[in-house]
């Protein structure tokens, strides 16, 4: 079997990738487990949809090699259901299919599918299809982490109002809000004021407030909301909590706050330096200042620190 391109080598033997290979066929199975375990990932096997939607909920792979035509559920139906989860959707499912007709092709990518590939199956071009999604995916994490650490939140609405996509904070941040627990309909009559009206300010239970606003399109059809939580000055609000008034007199620079924010997420010195580009050595540096101006001695307690109020629920 011809080796991969060096350009997508790392990605697959530096980092042990879980992919799903769902196939009836154990040929197939054998195949593709024997190519993948060669190439440093994970492999996961299911023969049917059924077995298929137990191994996510054992564990979210990140990639799926999906059989279209299978015997009882096929795979378009399997893979309407994953993205119908919003725990799953994020996943690359690329189809593999006997058929190389275009009403295929097309069904594949209506119901969710980023590619496909025909067999009998081209191993190297497998290889290199999946390590192209993997790293797309992995790119598309980081930039929905980045919004989070950042502080704020981003939604995307469709042309008739309705949320398709929301960074995590902005959804842990809209369901602390009492009157938008109603429901769908509550939250739609919220987003449209919102459109109309450019901007709006929203109470939090802890009495902190929640500033919306409408930054015009994001895209074709597409609407952008930001949302962020204003500080305890701007709100006239002061920290009751001795953590949060450490962090909030700190001085902290914006790249030292970034730092900080990843740091409480748990990454290495290394995960910190290949998000923000720079070296894990540069990242120790920030880190030391930061440990002073918080008054602390280890990565445990700045992060305690950051999780106070940063990352607070």
């Amino acid at each position: 079997m011809p080796p991969l391109p060096e350009s997508l080598v790392p990605l697959a033997s530096q980092v042990s990738h879980v992919v799903l290979v769902v196939d009836d066929a154990p040929e197939t199975l054998r195949m593709l487990c024997d190519a993948l375990a060669l190439e440093g990932y994970t492999v996961l096997v299911a023969r049917d949809a059924t077995e298929a939607l137990e191994r996510f909920e054992m564990g979210v792979p990140d990639a799926v090699l999906l059989d279209a035509l299978m015997p009882g559920e096929d795979g378009f139906s399997l893979c309407r259901r994953l993205k119908a989860e919003p725990p799953w959707a994020h996943v690359p499912v690329i189809f593999m299919t006997g058929l190389a007709e275009t009403e295929q092709i097309l069904q594949g990518f209506a119901c969710g599918g980023v590619d496909y590939v025909v067999k009998p199956l081209r191993i190297p071009e497998v290889l290199a299809r999946l390590a192209t999604h993997l790293r797309n995916a992995h790119v598309s994490r980081l930039a929905r982490e980045a919004v989070d650490v950042a502080g704020l939140g981003v939604l995307l609405l469709d042309s008739q109002g309705r949320i398709a996509w929301r960074s995590p904070q902005a959804t842990r941040w809209l369901q602390q809000i009492p009157a938008l627990r109603e429901g769908e309909a509550a939250l739609r009559r919220w987003l449209l004021q919102l459109l109309d009206q450019g901007e709006a300010l929203v109470t939090l239970p802890d009495g902190s407030q929640l500033q919306a606003r409408h930054l015009g399109q994001g895209g074709p059809g597409e609407r952008m909301v930001l949302l962020r939580q204003l500080p305890a000055a701007a709100s006239g609000m002061v920290p009751r909590d001795p953590s949060q008034r450490r962090l909030s007199g700190a001085a902290l620079t914006p790249r030292e706050t970034e730092v900080l924010s990843w740091l409480a997420k748990g990454k290495t010195n290394r995960d910190i330096g290949d998000i923000l580009g720079m070296s894990p050595r540069t990242v120790n540096k920030h880190l030391e200042h930061i440990f002073e101006k918080l008054g602390v001695e280890t990565r445990t307690a700045a992060a305690a620190i950051a999780n106070s109020l940063l990352l607070e629920d």
